[in-house]
């Protein structure tokens, strides 16, 4: 009967021992074992933010969407917080798996002890400084005396939830890695269920609109971060850390972490330079109406891509650990996999949002001057969306194999080479007006996407 329990204990220790081991079978199911958990979770992330703005969309004592066009206001804050998180998660996952694919579990586990240190520093120091410079931003980023209210009213309450979206959202990596991205997944779903459950208490019952919908968030955030936390400092952990690896973070792996996290913290904040742009030149361009519908399409674009960031955040940790291991065909069927998927999904997403874009925009808006009006710009913003898939294969293969020179230099050449002067530019052509701001986007993706990928594919993947 012992022996029975030791083999059963025997047996436990080898299963948790290779949770993580991703040089062994089939290359792409490990990459959608990882990709399927990671895109639900990542769906429900979103859900964080699109649901409070389905909500606000059909607020009835609202007129052509103003509590919508508020919180689309805030959107740059959002993305500069997601830069930050970015900044120390995609830099610390990627070198914690080679670290791992090459055994050293030591670096691994101080790799991930100075990201959660850096994580809750960071949240705490961006809470004070967007806190302090909220009216001027806001202005800055084309508030309006009748939308400054929602937008503030928004943001003053989601910022206060800053530290727990760098925790539960910067740490959810370090699950995945370690093989458990169904229990990161089913981490994130809790914390969106409670946020989709509070959102119509507080926004409608207790009328407390963008306030409201702010409120949930940080509340659902907050669970989710426990959560993450639990995990990480608990007996499921295959790393196991504690709370001196936190405290004594290894400075000496800081530079790493944040050169190969640089890649995706431009790529966070090009995004929140590119919506700052987006919304102060269509609200001299539109007005608030054009800003709203802005704030649909940015809402879209977040959802319809999640599978593509899914497919290549699933393909990371297999494709760093494999490199890692030296491991090079691994690698390069990682990669054919990554692109193939990513493709294919684009190709689908493209086609149905060309075929029915008053669909989407119905979704976040029963205002029949917005759907209208909105149709055209829809259109035209996502026509080469299938390129983005080309941008998403090329630099998350970059990040993956710790090139993050390139990553960096094609994050920036897309949206503050590309995007932000067209945008500026565009709408004084050719009478484009508001269409030239929505113009930007699928130039972008083609000439950025080509660029990216290609560059990837014979500097890179042809000398594996």
């Amino acid at each position: 009967m012992l022996s029975d329990k030791g083999s059963k204990m025997t047996q436990t220790v080898k299963e948790k021992q290779n949770r993580g081991n991703f040089g062994e079978g089939s290359v792409g199911r490990l990459i959608m074992a990882q990709a399927i958990p990671l895109t639900l979770a990542q769906l429900v992330q979103v859900l964080y933010n699109v649901v409070d703005r389905i909500y606000l969309g059909h607020m009835p004592e609202t007129e052509e969407g103003v509590a919508l066009t508020g919180v689309g206001l805030t959107f740059p804050v959002v993305a500069l917080i997601s830069a930050f998180v970015n900044l120390f998660a995609t830099g610390g996952t990627p070198l914690c798996s080679m670290a791992r694919g090459k055994g050293d579990e030591e670096r691994a586990r101080e790799v991930e002890g100075t990201v959660i240190h850096m994580q809750v520093v960071t949240g705490i120091l961006l809470t004070v400084l967007i806190l302090a410079l909220e009216r001027p931003v806001l202005y800055l980023l084309g508030a309006s005396d009748v939308t400054y209210p929602y937008a503030s009213g928004y943001l003053s309450v989601y910022v206060l939830g800053t530290v727990f979206v760098c925790i539960g959202t910067g740490l959810s990596g370090f699950i995945n890695l370690q093989g458990y991205a169904r229990r990161s997944m089913a981490y994130v779903m809790t914390g969106a269920g409670v946020n989709m459950v509070l959102d119509p208490i507080f926004i409608y019952l207790l009328k407390m609109g963008t306030a409201g919908a702010a409120w949930a968030s940080v509340i659902s955030q907050c669970v989710s971060c426990v959560l993450v936390l639990h995990f990480l400092f608990g007996p499921l952990a295959v790393l196991k850390i504690s709370m001196r690896d936190v405290l004594h973070a290894n400075w000496k792996l800081l530079p790493e972490i944040v050169t190969l996290g640089l890649a995706g913290f431009i790529m966070s904040a090009t995004n929140c330079a590119v919506q700052a742009v987006c919304n102060a030149t269509l609200s001299i361009h539109g007005g608030d109406l054009y800003v709203g519908i802005m704030t649909i399409i940015n809402s879209v674009r977040e959802m319809i891509g999640l599978p593509i960031g899914g497919i290549t955040a699933g393909s990371q940790p297999v494709i760093s650990y494999n490199y890692g291991a030296r491991l090079t065909e691994r690698v390069k069927k990682g990669i054919r996999f990554m692109a193939a998927a990513g493709i294919g999904y684009t190709a689908f997403a493209w086609i149905m949002i060309l075929a029915f874009p008053g669909f989407f925009l119905r979704m976040f808006s029963s205002d029949a001057t917005m759907v209208e009006t909105g149709r055209m710009p829809m259109i035209i913003y996502f026509g080469g969306f299938i390129f983005m898939a080309l941008q998403y294969v090329g630099q998350s293969s970059f990040v993956a194999l710790g090139k993050a020179k390139q990553s960096i230099f094609f994050s920036l050449f897309r949206k503050v080479i590309i995007v932000v002067p067209l945008t500026l530019l565009l709408p004084h052509v050719a009478g484009l007006g508001t269409y030239g701001v929505f113009l930007a986007e699928p130039i972008s993706n083609l000439i950025g996407g080509c660029a990216s990928f290609f560059t990837m594919y014979l500097f890179m993947y042809r000398k594996l």
